[in-house]
């Protein structure tokens, strides 16, 4: 079936040609005799489409229109008339009617209309559902119970909230930058705009200024027309600049320009072009550490940051790692065709244990690759890569190389040696124990007799 298309006329000649016409093309029709009626079949199923007349018995047709748009707003739905009367026509219009046809009209027109009412609809509900799965993205990304990340998110619907602020977040390679920016830009007023982004480190130099205000005609060799630029697209939307530490300083007076007074000019341009675009910068370098450096703009910086948003290493948020990797089963089991239960102790005991460099982006690889690997219904060590499973045989190692230095001790000196081999395999016990020559049953006594933990 193409569609739902629900029929409120209350005379029958007209109502039975309209639906056989309707099935003809493969819709599935709907009908009522009074506003009554038709307003009841809505409730109870979903229509696509309302074909309704202005004038019926009981409740008009107007205030039919009202009572459906109430139920919902996105419905459309295309008046008929009998009479040539403009009033009505323009009351529809206001109420939220899509179009408006005399039942004179020809047939191929009306089922013109039909069909263009209901693409229009389905696009709506198509930017409605992935403006819906672009936000649970972000969400999702920003997952966890601990209060830093609870701050981030609050700190997202605050600025979300703003018309423009410009945002800087910071944080390491892997923690959710783009998943913020994702975030601001859906839940705020500009979600029905575009959310362009460019990473400016990808980009080389003598490109990036032509990339992000675009250029004209004969402005150099092979501008062989003009081009709008990443801002110019942007425009009533948001602009998400990553890795904007890398940007060069000859460019950085113009992203200035723009920030301050909404105009710019392209590479080649001799007149101002204005946009209205906010502009979310991220980088996983402390940016204050690159003015220092004198390799980015002071006043840039304080440009860029009236909003910051520091995201913490998920090393630093410990309780967010098992949420995290469950969601992440959940979803894989969804994508796999899998039905993973869970994670064993054993398991868990190693995602909590990991320092996680690479951060969120890490723990979701890692949770692939052990659902790729997994033929059991729960996640144990062994699905784990090897830099997580040599957690077991890892010992940290105390900065202090022992109790007194000058103890000359036979015991002292086999402490020391044993830790001075611990800090150079890492806290391998296994490596450790090969490089001392003894088991490492024989390590393990050594260390609990030193109290080494």
């Amino acid at each position: 079936m193409r569609g739902t298309i629900l029929i409120i006329e209350d005379e029958e000649p007209v109502r039975w040609a309209l639906r056989d016409m309707l099935v003809r093309r493969g819709y599935s029709v709907r009908t009522a005799e009074s506003g009554e009626e038709g307003i009841r079949l809505a409730q109870q199923e979903i229509m696509d489409l309302v074909l309704l007349d202005v004038r019926l018995p009981g409740m008009g047709g107007l205030e039919v229109l009202e009572r459906l748009r109430q139920e919902d707003p996105d419905l459309p739905v295309i008046m008929i008339t009998a009479y040539e009367d403009v009033e009505p026509v323009i009351r529809a219009m206001k109420l939220g009617a899509c179009d408006y046809f005399i039942k004179t009209v020809d047939r191929d027109v009306l089922l013109h209309a039909i069909e263009r009412a209901l693409e229009t609809n389905m696009l709506k509900r198509e930017v409605a559902r992935l403006k819906a799965e672009r936000l649970t993205r972000a969400e999702t990304g920003l997952l966890g119970v601990s209060r830093a990340i609870r701050e981030v998110r609050q700190l997202i619907r605050m600025v979300a909230a703003t018309p423009r602020t410009s945002v800087l977040i910071q944080g390491e390679s892997g923690t959710g930058k783009e998943l913020v920016a994702d975030a601001i830009h859906a839940m705020s007023s500009r979600a029905d705009k575009p959310l362009v982004k460019i990473n400016c480190a990808a980009i080389p130099e003598n490109l990036l200024e032509s990339e992000l205000f675009g250029y004209e005609r004969g402005a150099f060799t092979d501008a062989k027309k003009s081009k709008k630029g990443l801002f110019e697209i942007a425009d009533g939307g948001s602009l998400f600049l990553d890795e904007v530490s890398s940007m060069k300083l000859s460019l950085q007076p113009k992203l200035l320009r723009v920030l301050e007074t909404n105009v710019f000019r392209r590479v080649g341009g001799v007149t101002d072009v204005r946009v209205d675009v906010r502009v979310i910068a991220a980088t996983n370098r402390n940016l204050w550490e690159c003015v220092r450096e004198g390799s980015f703009r002071e006043d840039l910086y304080y440009r860029l940051k009236v909003m910051e948003i520091n995201i913490p290493p998920l090393r630093e948020r410990k309780e967010d790692i098992l949420p995290l990797a469950k969601f992440f089963l959940e979803s894989l089991n969804r994508e796999f065709g899998k039905n993973i239960e869970g994670i064993s102790k054993q398991a868990e005991e190693l995602l909590l244990s990991y320092s996680w460099p690479g951060n969120v982006r890490e723990l979701r690889n890692v949770m692939e690759r052990a659902a790729i690997l997994c033929t059991s219904s729960t996640i144990e060590p062994k699905h784990l890569p090897l830099e997580l499973r040599q957690r077991e045989s890892q010992v940290a190692v105390p900065a202090d190389l022992g109790d007194n230095p000058n103890d000359d001790s036979l015991e002292a000196a086999e402490k020391r040696h044993i830790l001075k081999v611990l800090e150079k395999t890492g806290g391998n016990k296994s490596k450790a124990a090969r490089l001392l020559n003894i088991s490492r049953s024989t390590l393990r006594e050594k260390l609990r007799q030193y109290g080494i933990p």
